[in-house]
């Protein structure tokens, strides 16, 4: 069940499910790293701290601005109502596409932080385990045709749920050992009505398989392509 704590400046929810209680404290790394909950971490724009909760693993990401505005106002963002935040929106659209039987990760807790005129925030949300990205696994093999329709299939259930990624791309689709097909980053995605938008959502990830063949040599051909549009069409 969905929980709400808010005192003062700041704004959490929490899956009650998942996480037993949930503090401030839960979103800062040393919190976990004084429990020896912290199983590893990895780089992007900040670090994502992976925790091992009694449930689950969860992933801890603090959200930062990129390009070269993030190098002036890094983690700020300007607050315009607490249902508009990032981290808010990104936990409840992670629960809507759980519930839509889409395979992403659940959301365990959100957190923001109000100033003045900005807010900060931040998100645990599951960690997949055994799974690797799509640029990973083509650097060392080829998917096999149930696999692109595994991920055609997935891609339709999200845009069934009204829901538009908008940077659907290979390093966002996750493959683990048992074969299951996940969809990740929903930072600043949305549902929307109609359909008029999924057309698009499928053109970049087309053009992210062609980019990364360029760039990485993946193991890719677009003759591909159309086993991941039948597994889309079924």
């Amino acid at each position: 069940m969905v929980k709400i704590l808010q005192k003062n400046r700041v704004y959490i929810v929490y899956d009650d499910g998942l996480i037993n209680e949930c503090v401030e404290g839960c979103f800062f790394a040393e919190y976990w790293q004084q429990q020896g909950k912290i199983i590893g971490s990895a780089q992007g724009r900040g670090t994502t701290w992976f925790i091992q909760l009694d449930k689950l693993q969860g992933a801890l990401r603090h959200y930062r601005r990129g390009g070269l505005f993030g190098k002036i106002i890094s983690d700020h963002y300007l607050f315009t109502g607490w249902q508009k935040t990032r981290s808010l929106q990104e936990f409840y659209l992670l629960d809507k596409l759980n519930h839509a039987g889409v395979n992403v990760p659940k959301p365990i807790a959100a957190r923001v932080k109000k100033g003045i005129f900005s807010y900060q925030a931040d998100l645990l949300s599951e960690k997949i385990p055994d799974a690797q990205d799509l640029v990973d696994i083509l650097q060392t093999r080829a998917l096999s045709k149930p696999e692109y329709q595994a991920i055609g299939s997935q891609i339709k259930k999200m845009h069934h749920a009204q829901v538009n990624h908008s940077d659907l791309n290979i390093h966002n689709i996750l493959l683990d050992k048992a074969g299951k097909i996940w969809l990740i980053d929903f930072d600043k995605c949305s549902q929307q009505s109609g359909d008029n938008w999924q057309a698009a959502n499928l053109a970049r990830l087309l053009r992210s398989f062609n980019k990364e063949l360029k760039k990485r040599a993946i193991k890719w051909n677009e003759n591909e392509w159309q086993y991941l549009m039948q597994g889309y069409s079924a």
